[in-house]
């Protein structure tokens, strides 16, 4: 089955490209697209997509109400931010609000498939790169006491799982670091997430990078 996809983009040429790139991948299938965010939530009602890439800045709705209003949905899709990184700070302000990651607009073709096919295995699409640098620019506004309580409620196998999130593997990779099945990987971040009371790997990563763990 085909990967479904919305995309929200203000800029014609910038989001044909993007459409064109995703359109080439035999298994992406961009169901719908718009200039902005107002209909986001028809949308995704009429076409049940998986992944939702939108931009920050739009006229109208833009990415961070899309961003709060599709993470509010029951069984809601991934949404993902799209950024020149010019705008650090209200991508910190998506993640916070349930985004599953960002991604640089000038990202290579094969990289941006790979991360809509990443997005819609419920995986969040973290470079570690770019997110060690937004994190680490934003850390100081986050309550770090706060933060290292929610961690300490943590078991230490939950807690080794949590960093691996942080530091932007993927399941298989985090089976392989920690020597355990990737089924247990997953058993593991749903019971962090839940005790983090976290919607998703980004802010898993969020809390435990406040919390200082990396």
């Amino acid at each position: 089955m085909s990967v479904k996809v919305i995309l929200l983009e203000d800029e014609e040429l910038v989001r044909e490209g993007i459409r064109l790139v995703l359109g080439a991948d035999p298994e992406i299938e961009v169901v719908a697209e718009a200039g902005d965010g107002s209909a986001i939530v028809e949308l995704v009602a009429r076409h049940h997509p998986d992944v939702v890439l939108t931009d920050i800045q739009m006229p109208g709705v833009g990415g961070l109400e899309v961003t709060r209003r599709v993470t509010t949905l029951p069984k809601a899709p991934a949404v993902a931010v799209l950024t020149t990184f010019d705008l650090d700070e209200y991508v910190y302000s998506a993640l916070q609000n349930g985004a599953a990651g960002f991604l640089l607009k000038d990202t290579p073709p094969r990289e941006l498939a790979r991360a809509v096919h990443v997005l819609a295995r419920g995986e969040a699409m973290l470079s570690p790169r770019i997110t060690t640098k937004l994190l680490s620019e934003f850390s100081s506004r986050a309550p770090i006491r706060a933060a290292k309580v929610r961690l300490d409620t943590l078991t230490p196998r939950e807690r080794e799982v949590a960093v691996a999130v942080a530091q932007g593997m993927s399941n298989a990779e985090i089976a392989d670091h920690l020597y355990m099945s990737q089924s247990t990987v997953k058993v593991h971040i749903g019971r962090i997430m839940v005790k983090l009371d976290a919607s998703n790997r980004t802010q898993v990563a969020i809390l435990t990078h406040d919390a200082q763990l990396i």
